[in-house]
């Protein structure tokens, strides 16, 4: 056998996989999501299947608490400071070299993501948010891309196979977002990692069942699951697309994805910060310059992808984290116009 599909050899025995099952993984483009909990699973179990290319984009970067799950990720990284996006790449470069993982170390916004798709035949989604998954679910819905919906808090997970035009979409499922801070997140009720592995585990067979050309075996059922209590439920949810009028994929109205729905200053649910965005994002930051420029506030680390300072504002301390293109997170508040003053004050408008 051909020593670069070896590695493979167990996954070919499967019935419905094979050399030609192999050959479509090889040939495919997965755009992935976000790479936390979620992600960094979603993404091993892609990498070590073959999928040919693997486009990831996160805006964060690793930090202590990640390790408890996100499974790619390792003290070095934490101390690197290093972007999830770009932790993962160097990671799954040495679990399988065959693989072309390309890091993007951004926002997922209106304005970029439909660059980021230009590839793609799935998506996978690793967010932590109902505000981007709307984005991805009008995107997947306008352009007809699969979206391989997940999403895992607490000891409970949900996933779902989006199939535009023969399943219903995201909005279907869930007609508005909860109210911010009205809903359970990691921060602040916590997740159990094996019900975040179990849900991404699920999700990557369903991708890989539709990259292998097995459309049949798709699952058709809402997964609900709850690792603490004991119950995983198959929900049916076939007539919903049929019995209502949905914004998205019958009206084809697609409000997140026209920008007309979404905020440029984002509250971080439970991890009291903001992430700010400016309206024309490029590079152009001097990360090192800035440093310098900040040296005399508080502790200063950089490195190629991103700059963390800590600032004693008036007694009130502040974590700023700038990358290259003038994205900011702002700890120490969830107050959107006290994060922007931060940001005015000391990095400039």
């Amino acid at each position: 056998m051909n020593t670069n599909v070896d590695r493979y050899n167990r996954q070919m025995l499967l019935s419905g996989f094979g050399n030609e099952g192999q050959r479509r993984l090889r040939e495919s483009t997965v755009l992935l999501l976000g790479c936390g909990a979620l992600g960094s699973v979603s993404a091993d179990m892609l990498a070590r299947a073959g999928v040919g290319n693997l486009v990831i984009v996160d805006r964060d970067f690793v930090e202590l608490s990640n390790l408890q799950r996100q499974v790619l990720f390792d003290e070095q990284d934490v101390a690197n400071t290093l972007p999830k996006a770009e932790a993962a790449r160097r990671k799954l470069a040495t679990i399988n070299s065959q693989v072309q993982v390309t890091a993007i170390v951004d926002d997922i916004n209106h304005s970029n993501i439909a660059a980021f798709a230009k590839d793609a035949d799935i998506i996978v989604d690793g967010l932590d948010n109902f505000e981007t998954r709307y984005l991805a679910n009008d995107l997947a819905v306008k352009h007809d891309i699969p979206y391989f919906y997940a999403g895992a808090v607490g000891t409970t997970g949900m996933a779902f196979n989006i199939l535009p035009k023969q399943t219903p979409c995201l909005r279907c499922l869930f007609e508005e977002a909860p109210a911010p801070g009205s809903t359970p997140t990691c921060d602040t009720v916590g997740v159990l990692g094996p019900a975040v592995s179990i849900v991404a585990n699920f999700q990557v067979a369903e991708a890989l069942k539709y990259l292998t050309g097995n459309h049949e075996q798709l699952s058709k059922t809402l997964l609900s699951l709850d690792l603490w209590w004991n119950t995983v439920q198959q929900l049916n949810v076939d007539t919903i697309r049929q019995n209502n009028n949905c914004i998205c994929c019958k009206q084809g109205d697609y409000q997140y994805l026209d920008g007309r729905a979404g905020s440029k200053a984002t509250a971080l649910c439970g991890r009291d910060a903001v992430q700010l965005r400016q309206q024309q994002e490029q590079d152009t930051i001097d990360l090192k310059g800035t440093a310098t420029r900040l040296q005399t506030y508080g502790a200063i680390s950089v490195n190629e992808f991103l700059l963390t300072a800590q600032i004693d504002d008036n007694g009130e301390r502040y974590k700023i984290t700038l990358f290259r293109n003038g994205r900011a997170i702002i700890k120490g508040t969830n107050d959107t116009a006290e994060a922007r003053g931060i940001y005015a004050k000391y990095i400039g408008n």
